[in-house]
């Protein structure tokens, strides 16, 4: 038993860490879709947790760097993931992007365009890591702060309904994909 268990972990890194490549893989290629492979790692082991399923090696250092691992698919697999969730809530209409990595809206009151929720990338990041963090350490209610503060920082952009639904949206999936990863990593260190 105790070599399944050097066998899984050694598996389940593997299977980690192919979903990290694959997610850094997608942010540069642009081709957000491959990041669709971090939901395999995240979900087995949630389902194993939720089965009672245990077979890491005893040694707390091992369960510490898949943890790691989730932790970094947690805040890196998120923004990809988000894109994807972004596109399908768009119904196959082409979402533009502009050069600062906003999107392009059409403002309803002028009939211009206009750039807004710039730099997303960089806060889905930042939220991402202090959601993990929050959760790990215990302490979830940070994250109604980091709502709040989200909220309020990006209240002026969000004049036009496109910005709003796109923001409403971009947020719950990346926190729900940084709480799922959080989670993973409390269970596993647990």
């Amino acid at each position: 038993m105790i070599v399944i268990g050097y066998l899984i972990w050694a598996l389940a890194l593997l299977v980690i860490a192919g979903a990290i490549v694959a997610t850094v893989l997608a942010a540069r290629l642009g081709r957000p879709r491959l990041a669709l492979l971090a939901l395999i790692p995240v979900a087995g082991g949630l389902l194993a947790a939720a089965f009672g399923i245990r077979l890491l090696p005893e040694p707390h250092p091992y369960a510490v760097v898949l943890a790691l691992g989730v932790a970094a698919l947690g805040i890196l697999a998120g923004s990809p993931l988000t894109v994807v969730v972004l596109d399908l809530a768009s119904r196959g209409a082409p979402v533009r992007r502009g050069a600062h990595g906003g999107i392009l809206i059409r403002r309803e009151r002028t009939g211009e365009e206009q750039e807004v929720l710039r730099g997303g990338t960089t806060i889905g990041l930042l939220e991402r890591a202090a959601i993990v963090g929050a959760i790990a350490v215990g302490h979830p209610e940070v994250i109604a702060a980091l709502i709040a503060v989200k909220g309020l920082g990006r209240f002026s952009e969000l004049d036009s309904a496109a910005a709003r639904e796109r923001f409403i949206i971009g947020t719950l999936s990346s926190m729900l994909w940084a709480g799922a990863c959080a989670v993973l990593v409390a269970l596993t260190v647990a």
